[in-house]
């Protein structure tokens, strides 16, 4: 690997070429969205972001012949591995140009930072947990990605195998449209499923936003625990990701469902405001706010990120009733194309239910693994 240089960042010029490889990179690529930069500034702000609180994290630049040619995160966090208690680490916000010895020499230097940390497994891509954006597109790029999933160029599974890193899990993404739903089938079910258990579901009351989080919070928390990868979100982590969902969600499309008053589940589906941040360029000004607020009002797909119940009630038709409330807000509002992701490649019910419904697999994301 002559001729690459890979070191630590330092400083905020460094960072900030850091932020900027991806929109150099990415130029010309026509299902690319860029993020706003500002949004990419405060996910890495190691000193501000609630993360960072559980977790040591170092990022590194490669370069050739002085100029950036690749970047790499290396992860420890130390939530996921309390929880899952492994010692683990990470790799995230990987991006390269199309050669082999600069992805070997960045998942190199993220592979001897963890090593030096004890760790004996490594995982990725994780910007930077599975909370966030995570795992690598390995088929379906011929659209661009939905809101808070991850988009990479074809090369970059080939990168991945060529040094030497296996599969250790696949996402699904399934498409539908709320129209090609049997709706009245849905209703009859969920309907039967609620009343007889006494559960009752409602939008998310805006007016008292916090408490509402509060409550999700714990319900996240807790009916994700068995999944794989799962890393409990702290207090802070949740209410970060809620503050930053309140300025788009949609009161129809986020959902509780409660028994006796007590929340036992609920449903998040987000408005895919990638359709508008395609016209921002990573900025919002001068130009950028105008374009994101006048395309905002166009769009119509969305994205389900979060469906989840409690274990004592996971048999109850909660699950039912929540999926069939979004079905009907999302026809009600003239929603078109209605993205279910991520789904875990093992999660034999949830994929056999989103099949018999009529959802097509159209993307599918890989976890990677390196010992």
């Amino acid at each position: 690997m002559a001729g690459i240089d890979v070191a630590a960042v330092n400083g905020k010029t460094e960072l900030r070429a850091f932020v900027e490889l991806p929109y150099r990179l990415y130029q010309g690529d026509r299902w690319w969205v860029p993020p706003l930069r500002i949004a990419v500034k405060e996910l890495l702000d190691r000193e501000r972001h609630p993360f960072y609180r559980n977790a040591q994290v170092e990022f590194f630049l490669a370069r050739r012949g002085g100029r950036v040619v690749g970047r790499i995160a290396a992860i420890l966090d130390r939530n996921h591995n309390r929880f899952h208690e492994e010692e683990a680490g990470f790799f995230g916000f990987f991006e390269s140009i199309n050669d082999p010895d600069v992805a070997e020499a960045l998942l190199t230097a993220a592979r001897n930072w963890l090593v030096g940390r004890g760790v004996k497994v490594i995982r990725g891509p994780v910007n930077p947990s599975t909370n966030y954006e995570c795992g690598m597109l390995v088929e379906g790029f011929q659209s661009p990605p939905m809101i808070m999933m991850t988009y990479n160029p074809p090369s970059y599974p080939q990168l991945m195998e060529k040094v030497g890193l296996r599969k250790a899990k696949d996402l699904y993404a399934y498409l539908t449209s709320p129209s090609a739903v049997e709706a009245k089938k849905v209703d009859r079910v969920a309907g039967r499923a609620l009343a007889g258990h006494g559960i009752q579901v409602r939008p998310i009351n805006m007016k008292d936003f916090d408490r509402e989080v509060e409550k999700v919070w714990a319900v996240y928390n807790s009916a994700w625990s068995r999944n794989w990868g799962f890393v409990p979100m702290t207090r802070e982590e949740f209410f970060q990701m809620g503050r930053e969902m309140k300025q788009i969600l949609r009161p129809d499309f986020v959902l509780i469902g409660e028994a006796g008053g007590r929340v036992v589940g609920f449903a998040l589906a987000l408005p895919d405001i990638n359709q508008a941040l395609k016209h921002a360029g990573g900025r919002l000004f001068p130009l950028g706010l105008i374009k994101i607020l006048y395309y905002q009002r166009l769009i119509k797909n969305l994205r389900v990120l979060a469906l989840g119940v409690t274990e004592e009630y996971r048999a109850s038709g909660v699950a039912a009733g929540l999926y069939a409330a979004l079905v009907r807000n999302a026809r009600r509002l003239g929603y078109h194309d209605c993205e279910m992701s991520w789904i875990l490649e093992d999660n034999v019910l949830m994929n056999r239910s989103l099949q018999i419904m009529g959802a097509k697999r159209y993307k599918t994301y890989r976890i990677y693994e390196w010992n």
